[in-house]
């Protein structure tokens, strides 16, 4: 026959129940396990990782700012010459008096109530079309008439003199 010194086992089933048996009667507070846990967190703090070190706003914005970086620096590194087509520019002052389109020709030619308005352009405005802008001339505008949708969309523009 076998006792219960021969089987370490049974020794402690046998402790393990009395013990249930007492805690089965007592009855803990509801914040008990919430406190405890909370102590244990402040006695033991985890590590935190390397990429835990700044919040998520500041990941947001360290990210912007390499984006901007990498922008700003590929633009610095672009060739900065004009855009031209062929020899010519692709404005002129009443030499030709040709408009330039600022939409598609195919939008230019469905328009049917297109009017020609006559305004006063800012010079930096015209740069883009190959108007030429210096320091000097920068705050000065240019006559120009334009050919306007019915929705009020500029269609194409003609200059007609500069101030």
């Amino acid at each position: 026959m076998m006792d219960m010194n021969d089987n370490p086992d049974a020794k402690l089933a046998a402790a393990f129940a009395a013990l249930r048996g007492e805690l089965a009667g007592q009855d803990t507070p509801r914040c008990v396990e919430k406190e405890l846990l909370q102590a244990f967190e402040r006695q033991f703090k985890p590590k935190r990782r390397w990429y835990q070190a700044l919040s998520l706003p500041q990941w947001g914005t360290a990210g912007a700012l390499c984006s901007l970086t990498a922008v700003v620096l590929l633009v610095a590194q672009s060739p900065h010459e004009a855009v031209r087509v062929g020899s010519q520019p692709l404005v002129s002052f009443d030499n030709g008096a040709a408009f330039v389109a600022l939409d598609s020709l195919e939008r230019i030619e469905a328009e049917p109530d297109a009017q020609l308005v006559e305004a006063e352009v800012p010079r930096t405005a015209l740069a883009p079309l190959g108007l030429s802008v210096s320091p000097e001339n920068a705050a000065d505008t240019v006559r120009a008439e334009m050919l306007v949708a019915a929705d009020g969309h500029p269609l194409a523009v003609r200059l007609s003199s500069a101030n």
